[in-house]
């Protein structure tokens, strides 16, 4: 889930004082309380998250950086209002490398491209508490559908990889909002081939 969040400067400061932040330092309820107030003040909002196998379907030909930074570019673009300033997140080891795009597309604009821009910028924390909000509203849905708990959907959440491991050794496949690009599904996948070779070998 990728936010574009677009807020008049002077309100910046609004942002700060209503305590946005990175939103990964803040509890669920927290951002949940903040979610309604960022929308109320900004300007423009766009969200975007590709399905699994659209990003599954990318991946083949270009990295997951790649792929954000091209979602970015989509919804500054989509933005209706004129930019003076563009904040970015950057996804590369390079910053300015990943904001060079921006500055080409948006040549009347002053790009900032920073790692964890979230915990610089108060536009990019409100940005970052948009989507993960949306992000988790989607993964509850999830789990009200599948019928129990599938956990944060995260990687390193234990809670998400035995829902995983079960879901997979039950229908020898993942669910469709799995990308089968993850590593942890590569895993699972590689995990359950070599048992079975074992048992039939065994």
């Amino acid at each position: 889930m990728i936010c574009a969040y677009v807020v008049e400067y002077e309100k910046h400061q609004d942002l700060k004082k209503m305590g946005a932040k990175d939103s990964k330092l803040l509890s669920k309820n927290q951002r949940e309380n903040l979610y309604p107030k960022l929308k109320n003040i900004a300007t423009e909002i766009k969200v975007k998250n590709l399905s699994a196998a659209e990003i599954d379907e990318l991946r083949k030909r270009i990295s997951l950086n790649v792929i954000e930074q091209q979602i970015m570019l989509k919804l500054t673009k989509d933005v209706k209002h004129d930019l003076e300033a563009i904040y970015i997140d950057a996804a590369d080891v390079n910053e300015k490398r990943f904001g060079l795009v921006f500055e080409k597309e948006f040549p009347k604009a002053k790009v900032f491209s920073k790692h964890q821009a979230d915990k610089h910028f108060p536009v990019v924390s409100a940005a970052s508490i948009i989507a993960k909000v949306e992000r988790d509203r989607a993964v509850k849905s999830l789990s009200l559908k599948m019928g129990e708990d599938i956990g944060s959907g995260y990687p390193a959440d234990p809670k998400t990889k035995k829902f995983l491991k079960k879901y997979f050794a039950k229908h020898k496949n993942f669910p469709p909002f799995v990308r089968e690009s993850w590593d942890t599904a590569k895993r699972i996948r590689k995990e359950h081939s070599d048992s079975k070779l074992t048992d039939y070998f065994g």
